[in-house]
C-alpha cells in the first residue's frame, strides 16, 4: 500500500516523519509533491520518499492521498487531480474549514473522504489527531486511519460538527503551548538562570503537568489548588495570572481560532 501527499509543509512532514519513525510505512512505500521544487527536495533529502512528477502522479500512484496543502488551494488542487483518483482510494484531508460535503460536491462522485486535524507533535509521536469519515468509508477503513494516525501519537473519531474546535483546541494549540513556554523561559531569564536552562525547565514543566493530568484523570483545578500552599509563592502567581485575564485570554484565543476555522 502506498500512501501520497500533496503538498509537503510542516504538517505533511511532520506526519510523514512519524509514519516513517514507527514504521507504518516504510519510506519506498510514500510519495510526495509540492508546488516547491525547494521543498520537495528538502523533503526527500531527509526522509528518503518518493517525489512524483505532478499531484496527477502522486493520486494516480496512491492508495491513500493526503492533501496536505493549505485551505484556499484546496479547489484548485481537487481540480487538478479529481479525474485522476479512483473510487477505491481514500482521501484524507487536513483543511481547517472544509467540510466534507463541501469535499464531495468538489470531486462530483463518490470517493472516500477522510477530514481529519492534526497537530506538528505528530513529528514526536506525541501528535492528537481529530478524525471524522463520509459514508462511503466502511467501518474497517476507519479503523485502518485511525491506527494510522495512532503511530504518531492519539486518534479520536469525533463529530463533524466538532471539528472546529478540534481545531482550536489541538490543531492549533501547539502555538499557544510554545508562546507560554517562551514567556516563562523569560521570566526565568530575567530572574537570572541561562536562555537553555530557563527552556528545558519551563518545557519539562509543562511535559510533566500535561502527564499528571492523563495519568491522574483528575480536574486541572484540583491539580492546580495541590500546588497553591496557603500564602506561598504559587497562589500568589496565580492571583496575577487571573488578574491580567489569563483564563479569558485562553479562552477568547482559542475562540477566535474556532470562528476563524468556520470561516475559512
Amino acid at each position: 500500500m502506498k500512501i501520497g501527499f500533496i503538498g509537503l509543509g510542516n504538517m505533511a512532514g511532520a506526519m510523514i516523519g512519524g509514519l516513517i519513525k514507527n514504521k507504518t510505512f516504510k519510506k519506498e512505500e510514500i510519495i510526495g509533491t509540492d508546488i516547491s521544487k525547494e521543498v520537495e527536495e528538502k523533503v526527500k533529502a531527509e526522509t528518503g520518499i518518493e517525489i512524483g512528477d505532478s499531484n496527477k502522479e502522486t493520486a494516480r500512484k496512491a492508495h491513500i492521498i493526503v492533501l496536505s496543502v493549505k485551505p484556499q488551494y484546496y479547489e484548485d488542487v481537487i481540480g487538478e487531480i479529481r479525474f485522476s483518483v479512483r473510487e477505491e482510494q481514500m482521501i484524507i484531508t487536513i483543511a481547517p474549514g472544509k467540510t466534507i460535503e463541501w469535499l464531495e460536491g468538489q470531486f462530483k462522485k463518490q470517493i472516500k473522504i477522510v477530514r481529519c486535524m492534526p497537530n506538528t507533535p505528530a513529528l514526536i509521536g506525541e501528535g492528537c489527531t481529530g478524525v471524522c469519515c463520509n459514508k462511503f468509508v466502511t467501518e474497517s477503513e476507519k479503523e485502518r486511519v485511525i491506527q494510522l494516525f495512532h503511530s504518531f501519537g492519539k486518534a479520536y473519531e469525533v463529530e463533524e460538527r466538532l471539528m472546529d474546535a478540534v481545531v482550536g483546541v489541538s490543531g492549533s494549540s501547539p502555538a499557544y503551548v510554545f508562546l507560554f513556554i517562551e514567556a516563562m523561559a523569560d521570566a526565568a531569564v530575567k530572574g537570572g538562570m541561562p536562555r537553555q536552562m530557563a527552556y528545558e525547565f519551563a518545557a519539562q514543566a509543562v511535559i510533566g503537568s500535561a502527564k499528571m493530568i492523563a495519568k491522574t484523570k483528575k480536574h486541572p483545578g484540583e491539580l492546580k489548588d495541590m500546588v497553591c500552599s496557603p500564602a506561598g509563592t504559587t497562589i500568589e502567581a496565580v492571583r496575577v495570572l487571573e488578574e491580567r485575564g489569563f483564563r479569558s485570554a485562553v479562552i477568547e484565543a482559542v475562540g477566535a481560532c474556532i470562528e476563524k476555522s468556520k470561516n475559512i
